[in-house]
């Protein structure tokens, strides 16, 4: 037998192999996964802009061509209606609605369903609350999202 001694374990030269391939691999990963958060916030706005206005067209369609007035963040669409838009207990006197169950969607990047009435022509300017929800114009029906990124939506 020789006087050799056997090591176990792992040269530096070797871990520091292991944890610079770890950083690249974590520097090429990371920002993949934090861009998804907003994508998916971004997702859930469109959804819920959409499902708005369906709702509010359906509203539309069942009150003769009347749209919901727009006051007290747009409670007609979370109540039961009569054909004239007036709220009240669900049964054969209001047999219209609820469009949207519970309360309006939110948006999702300021957990926020408040919507703001816009009285104006053309695409309204963001509120800048940071409680902003929803924009809306009582005499046409439209409904925007309270957000300078995503007006054009």
């Amino acid at each position: 037998m020789s006087g050799q001694r056997h090591r176990e374990g792992f040269t530096l030269i070797e871990v520091l192999i292991v944890v610079v391939i770890m950083a690249v691999l974590a520097a090429t990963i990371i920002p993949q996964f934090s861009s998804s958060t907003k994508d998916a916030k971004e997702s859930s706005l469109k959804f819920n802009l959409n499902t708005l206005r369906s709702q509010i067209e359906l509203y539309k369609l069942h009150h003769n061509g009347s749209l919901p007035d727009g006051t007290t963040n747009l409670k007609q669409l979370t109540m039961a209606t009569n054909v004239g838009g007036t709220t009240g207990t669900a049964g054969t006197s209001f047999p219209y609605g609820p469009y949207v169950q519970i309360a309006l969607p939110v948006n999702p990047f300021t957990n926020s369903n408040k919507v703001t009435l816009f009285t104006g022509t053309g695409l309204p300017t963001a509120s800048g609350a940071t409680d902003a929800g929803w924009l809306y114009r009582a005499s046409t029906g439209d409904i925007w999202i309270d957000d300078t990124n995503y007006l054009t939506w």
